[in-house]
């Protein structure tokens, strides 16, 4: 079923599960905060496409609704606040009456897959991003921590996704993939190359280990 929705166009990829800090300082979008949190009802995500025009934004085709979480108002009407990420959806029509864009989306989701493949992707994908995570945790000199990722396949899928360090553009295409194996391989392929150079990184014989005199070059 479609619904119209207002829509937010950012230089960033949200996905489902996922919280997203924003400061609105914009007259049009203080606008469209005021109206979602008053009436208690989502707005999209959706990333803009390089080279739009200011109040002409252009949008790719596939977003992530979204709920004000927390929000926090300041003196001048500017406000604060936590997005968090809902469903995904396609856009078919896109609305410019008001002084935000809006459109007519549909919500979809990931179609069902053989639930044992899914899952060895996902043991795969979860180990490897736990090796990246604290691979980075090391580079940049911090205690190691003790992450919770999310059990479900598919939300395993969008946090990894979303904390992945990628051009927006191929967030983008792994927002609008239907396949949860699919993103997941994907995922699986991006951390297969990143970890070993970020374990080469930490080499004691690499110039870019973290108690080597050229760390600063990480800064």
């Amino acid at each position: 079923m479609a619904i119209e929705l207002p829509l937010f166009p950012l230089d960033v990829v949200l996905f489902p599960g996922e919280d997203l800090p924003l400061h609105i300082f914009e007259p049009r979008y203080r606008m469209m905060m005021n109206e979602c949190n008053e009436q208690k009802s989502p707005f999209g995500i959706v990333l803009v496409r390089p080279n739009s025009e200011h109040l002409k934004e252009e949008p790719y085709p596939v977003g992530t609704m979204a709920k004000i979480e927390l929000l926090d108002r300041l003196e001048d009407g500017r406000m604060n606040l936590i997005a968090r990420g809902l469903q995904r959806f396609r856009i078919l029509e896109l609305h410019r009456q008001k002084p935000y864009i809006s459109g007519l989306v549909e919500v979809f989701e990931d179609k069902a897959e053989q639930r044992q493949t899914q899952i060895g992707h996902a043991n795969q994908a979860r180990e490897l991003f736990n090796a990246y995570l604290q691979a980075l945790i090391e580079i940049i000199g911090k205690e190691a921590i003790e992450f919770a990722l999310p059990t479900a396949s598919e939300d395993l899928s969008h946090f990894i996704a979303y904390f992945l360090d990628v051009s927006n553009e191929r967030k983008q295409q792994l927002l609008e993939l239907t396949s949860t194996t699919q993103r997941l391989q994907e995922e699986i392929d991006i951390l297969g190359h990143e970890v070993p150079f970020m374990r080469q990184m930490l080499s004691p014989n690499n110039s870019f280990h973290p108690e080597s005199p050229d760390r600063s070059m990480l800064n």
